[in-house]
Order: C-alpha cells, then structure tokens, then sequence
C-alpha cells in the first residue's frame, strides 16, 4: 500500500514538472521572435556534458536546463550579450562553442595546430633515427663466419 502511494505521488511530481516544461515552451513558442532568439542562442552555447554539441543539440539534462534558463531570461527582457555574458560569468570561457580568442584560451585555439607539429616533428626524428640504424646495420660487409653460416643455412634448405 506504501509502495503503490509512494509511485502515485512520483508519477504526478513528474507529470507536473512535465506540464510546466510544456507550458513554458508552448509561452515561448507563441513568441517567434523569443523562439528564434533561444535558438540562436543555444547554437553559440556548448553543452558542457556532451562537450562536443551546442545546447540546442544535446539532450542532457544541463542542457536542458541551460535552456529553461535562457527561457527565462528572454522572458525577463535580458539582450543577447547579457545571456552570454552571464552564462560566461557562471561556467567560464569553455561554455561559449566558439570562445574568443585571449591568453586563457589561446590553448583551445592553439592546441590542435601544435599538436600536429610536435606530432610532425616526433615522426621526422623517428625516421632519421631509422634510416640512420639502417644504414649502419646495411654498412657492415658479413664477416668470414657469417658468410660460412649463411651458405650453410641457404644449402641446408636446398636439401629439403
């Protein structure tokens, strides 16, 4: 009996947390204007679960807050840069999809290009150290015993 209250009132929290989503949507989208500018919005967002969507594009639960909450702003007055100002303030520089370029960033920026030179760099030094090896081992003439053992080898398999 416990058990069966205990799930009536979990299925109606979540029913009414559903219906104030919906209805604060369904007031948004009454608005097109309001509707483009949380579209516009959340495409300059990251979300910072997924960290490879935008807002507007991930699923997850703090995206989907992060949208309530630009919802809310929106609702409010608050311009664009507000929004994005406000969202850096809380989260940091990493929030926005394309951050600006400054000193704290200039690795997000920089990072991949000096990836690709080290790794460039790295694979030309390993090949110069491989030629070299062999053209050191190549360089060597096989001595007297050597030749003695190999023609003995290669006779060897032309017996069987």
């Amino acid at each position: 009996m416990i058990l069966a209250r205990t799930l009536i009132f979990a299925l109606s929290l979540l029913s009414t947390a559903a219906f104030a989503s919906a209805t604060n949507e369904a007031a948004l989208a009454e608005d097109p204007v309001a509707e483009r500018r949380l579209q516009d919005l959340s495409r300059e967002l990251r979300c910072l679960v997924c960290q490879n969507e935008t807002i507007a594009d991930s699923n997850a639960e703090l995206a989907v807050d992060l949208r309530r909450e630009i919802r809310g702003m929106i609702r409010d007055g608050r311009s664009d840069s507000d929004i994005l100002e406000f969202m850096v303030t809380r989260y940091g520089d990493f929030v926005l999809y394309r951050p600006p370029v400054k000193g704290i960033t200039l690795l997000l920026w920089a990072g991949p290009i000096l990836l690709l030179f080290i790794g460039i760099f790295a694979m030309r030094g390993y090949l110069k150290r491989r030629s070299a090896q062999v053209a050191v081992t190549n360089a060597k003439p096989l001595s007297a015993e050597d030749t003695r053992r190999a023609d003995a080898l290669l006779k060897e398999i032309d017996d069987k």
